[in-house]
């Protein structure tokens, strides 16, 4: 079954993606959740109508997004992790737990799949971490992973 993605769905497609799925998982997972709609004939041509629109409105959203990166610019972002006495944390930090600090420490919303996180981030000290807020609009901002 041919379907067309309307949301990012983990380790299945991506939003405006054309899928071939199984019959059954898409037409009792997929579709009545509104996740995809058939890929059909008409449904295919309403998809470049679809992506149109949704870059116009992200193309509204660039002048919000140049802003949050001017706030975040220079900034350094704290997070508290449990760590052992050579300084390994207990754990990982995760993209959820970058977006709760974010939003606390400097009242900044971004979404969790927009957050780009160093590997090596298994112990205290500071890291780069990159946010791809849009595009054209990319923010590297310092991390610093502190011990609790």
């Amino acid at each position: 079954m041919k379907v067309i993605m309307l949301k990012d769905v983990d380790k299945v497609g991506d939003k405006h993606e054309v899928i071939t799925v199984k019959n059954g998982f898409g037409r009792n997972y997929l579709l009545p959740r509104g996740l995809a709609i058939i890929g059909n004939a008409s449904n295919m041509g309403r998809l470049n109508e679809m992506i149109r629109r949704e870059e116009a409105q992200e193309a509204k959203k660039l002048d919000v997004y140049k802003e949050m990166a001017g706030k975040l610019a220079g900034q350094t972002l704290k997070i508290g992790a449990k760590a052992g006495t050579s300084g390994r944390i207990f754990g990982s930090i995760t993209e959820l737990s970058v977006k709760q600090q974010l939003l606390e420490q400097f009242g900044v919303e971004v979404e969790r799949k927009k957050i780009n996180l160093p590997e090596e981030a298994k112990e205290l000290g500071t890291y780069t971490l990159t946010l791809k807020l849009h595009p054209q609009v990319t923010q590297e901002m310092q991390m610093e992973v502190v011990g609790e």
